[in-house]
């Protein structure tokens, strides 16, 4: 005996079908919501004039605190024998203090 499943989205608003999943963020806080083609005209509408006006940021470019983090290839240990030579207080391993994180981004 065979199956067939179906799922079917629909609009988190009016539960119309047909609906595709949209993320967006609000201080902060990441969301997604199932819109149908027609709601998702109305969340674009809406959020135009913010768009527009707001800067487009890269996701995990800065930290809670606002300082910037480093790129995921950056070298740790190149970062550490930096802030040993800037006479900086560093730890061997774990995480990289946000003071020492900020000064080597604005040497560089």
């Amino acid at each position: 005996m065979s199956r067939n499943v179906s799922v079917v989205v629909t609009d988190d608003l009016d539960g119309s079908s047909g609906a595709k999943t949209v993320n967006f963020g609000l201080d902060g806080v990441a969301y997604e919501i199932d819109l149908s083609e027609g709601n998702r005209a109305k969340l674009g509408t809406a959020l135009e004039p913010f768009i527009h006006a707001g800067r487009r940021v890269q996701r995990g470019s800065r930290s809670r605190n606002g300082t910037r983090r480093p790129a995921p290839s950056a070298d740790r240990a190149a970062i550490r024998a930096w802030a040993k030579e800037a006479g900086l207080q560093v730890s061997e391993r774990g995480r990289i203090s946000s003071e020492v994180m900020s000064r080597y981004e604005a040497a560089h």
